[in-house]
């Protein structure tokens, strides 16, 4: 498939989805260092399983978004990823865990609405479950990661997931017009 074959909303759309798991593999990758030098056993499986599905979403987004319609930003996108997923593993387990809810209640939040357009609006039959099929695995590794994170509500880490659910949302601007 091609993105000529979609509207520029959906262009837009998918190239917002391809920073954003692309920022996703990164994540686990910054948390999977941590948890290595930390030997975090747990953290570790946890951010090798999850990053495996992230990878698995992004090569099938990139099945959709040729080179030339990506987000010009995937260095940033990488650095930002792996920081999201190193610092809070530096302070623990409970702080990586309430990262991924964090990140992955706005992710859910953010296909919902590209499922919506498409329902609305009309589109690819294969596109549209390509993206309920991201949303589920996304809401599962919120729903993991919550449950993980033991109720963390510790002010900084409060504090840390507002700023990553605030950058989540302006990466996802900057992606769709860079």
């Amino acid at each position: 498939m091609t993105t000529a074959a979609l509207s520029i909303h959906l262009q837009r759309e998918l190239r917002s989805d391809h920073a954003g798991e692309l920022g996703a593999v990164f994540i686990y990758r910054g948390m999977q260092q941590v948890a290595k030098l930390k030997n975090d056993k747990a953290l570790m499986a946890f951010a090798e399983a999850h990053g495996e599905t992230e990878a698995k979403h992004l090569a099938a987004i990139e099945t959709w978004l040729p080179a030339s319609q990506r987000s010009m930003l995937l260095v940033p996108w990488r650095i930002a990823g792996w920081l999201t997923g190193a610092l809070p593993a530096l302070f623990g387990s409970q702080a990586a865990y309430a990262t991924v809810a964090s990140v992955e209640t706005f992710v859910d939040q953010h296909y919902q609405q590209q499922i919506d357009h498409i329902q609305l609006n009309g589109g690819d039959a294969q596109l549209l479950a390509l993206l309920k099929e991201c949303q589920a695995d996304e809401r599962h590794h919120r729903d993991e990661a919550a449950s993980l994170a033991d109720n963390a509500s510790h002010f900084f880490i409060r504090a840390w997931c507002w700023l990553v659910g605030t950058g989540s949302a302006g990466a996802v601007v900057l992606a769709r017009r860079i």
